[in-house]
């Protein structure tokens, strides 16, 4: 067996403990589902927009932020999930959100929900803000209704799904700041991977409720005062917010396959791990992320070079870019020809940086350019930021709609999230296909308990 052939034989290897992904959902700017949203990549279009006139009528602020902003976030069909009316809307909509997603989201996998009543179903959710909690403590007390409580504790956004559909697995909303619904997905297919669930729902939600001062944000240093997200570009100045959410349905891939369920992609192995000092507590530290890269990539199996594409945490911040193309470039840029770069890119430039739900925007997008065989461009690129070294790197940033580098191999890309208080994860996937060996579907089949 030759070098190439022998490449090609380990990516066509699966680790025993994989994790199928049978069913998504989301709900993004300008994309109320799956399909939409692909077409909203393939199309290239730029979501971000103003503060719809609604939100600020209903407000009564005029904010002006630019962002990636969700259509409907006032509707919801309580009676259909058997929520009162006055409890509904006592309900954090990240809450509500996230019920909606649930249910699509099985729907897609071909699950009824009804079955999985009393099953050791997991529920892991990324959230980061209680926008809708501080707007109910400006209202009059007397008009608050007792359900306020659970209506806005954060910790319902996992649970509340939990008790709605009987499950009895895991449920837990997870707050790692903007690595959130990133490690919410690794939680899960850890929790898959030690038997505590047999399905996992797993994601995150976002939503920017309360009007926002522009002017402090962008002196903080985080947001971009154009509303625009230059990722990996010389007019990197910050990100724009954006809000939605996402839910992926995982299974134990030999589950999967055994069940008979459509696998839309497989979740090879992730990691996370934390900052553990540097120059500051917000500020990205280089050695840290190479090393959950390499945790990574070892715990599933897959050498540097099978990497096609990663989906970049990629703020457009000016610190947080060059450190990312570092870690990427030492431990997946390494050893590769000039021909064959790592190609990157980053979904916050169609529909801004999703907070507590970025980590699984950006998987989404990995799994759907998977599914259609083609990766979309990143936005906004022009001129590479003169402190990254793209060729150097051997990176190079997604700007067109195009086929995947090695078509003929399992596409196979990473997904990173990183969190501003030092928390990084990354996560690897590939396509789905058989071993070439013709008894190993037959016996991870039959290795099923």
């Amino acid at each position: 067996m030759n070098g190439q052939d022998a490449a090609e034989h380990d990516a066509h290897r699966i680790p025993e403990d994989a994790i199928a992904v049978i069913g998504v959902a989301c709900r993004l700017p300008g994309a109320a589902g799956a399909d939409a949203f692909w077409e909203l990549l393939s199309g290239g279009v730029d979501a971000i927009t103003d503060l719809p006139e609604a939100r600020r009528t209903a407000t009564g602020h005029q904010d002006r932020r630019r962002g990636g902003y969700l259509d409907g976030i006032d509707r919801f069909d309580a009676e259909f999930f058997g929520i009162a009316p006055r409890e509904a809307l006592s309900m954090d909509p990240q809450q509500r959100l996230i019920l909606e997603l649930a249910w699509e989201a099985l729907e897609d996998a071909g699950i009824p929900p009804h079955r999985l009543k009393g099953s050791p179903t997991a529920v892991f959710a990324g959230a980061i803000w209680d926008d809708y909690a501080t707007l109910l403590r400006q209202a009059d007390p007397a008009t608050r209704p007792r359900s306020a409580a659970t209506g806005v504790h954060r910790s319902m956004i996992a649970n509340r799904v939990s008790y709605v559909l009987g499950l009895r697995g895991p449920s837990m909303t997870v707050d790692a700041a903007q690595a959130s619904s990133l490690v919410a997905v690794h939680l899960a297919g850890e929790s898959l991977r030690r038997g505590d669930a047999t399905v996992a729902l797993a994601g995150g939600v976002n939503l920017d409720l309360l009007p926002g001062d522009l002017a402090a944000e962008v002196k903080f240093g985080g947001l971009s005062p154009d509303g625009r997200c230059y990722t990996f570009d010389a007019r990197a100045n910050g990100y724009v917010r954006g809000e939605g959410g996402g839910l992926v349905v995982l299974k134990p891939l030999v589950r999967a396959l055994a069940d008979g369920d459509t696998i839309h992609c497989v979740v090879r192995g992730s990691a996370m791990n934390h900052d553990g000092g540097g120059d500051g507590l917000t500020a990205p530290h280089a050695a840290a992320q190479e090393d959950v890269l390499r945790q990574a990539y070892a715990r599933s199996g897959v050498s540097p070079h099978q990497v096609q594409y990663v989906e970049l945490h990629g703020t457009g911040t000016r610190v947080g870019d060059p450190v990312e193309a570092a870690a990427l470039g030492a431990v997946l840029g390494a050893g590769r020809g000039p021909a064959e770069p790592l190609h990157v890119g980053s979904v916050k430039t169609n529909i801004g940086h999703l907070e507590g739900a970025a980590g699984i925007a950006g998987l989404l997008k990995a799994i759907l350019s998977i599914r259609h065989r083609r990766l979309p461009a990143s936005l906004n690129h022009a001129t590479p930021n003169p402190r990254i070294p793209l060729d150097e790197l051997r990176l190079r940033v997604q700007t067109e709609l195009s086929q995947w580098p090695r078509p003929d191999l399992p596409l196979t890309a990473g997904v990173s999230s990183f969190g501003m208080g030092g928390t990084n994860c990354h996560v690897v996937i590939s396509e789905w296909r058989p071993d070439p060996s013709p008894a190993a579907t037959t016996a991870a089949i039959s290795a099923t308990p």
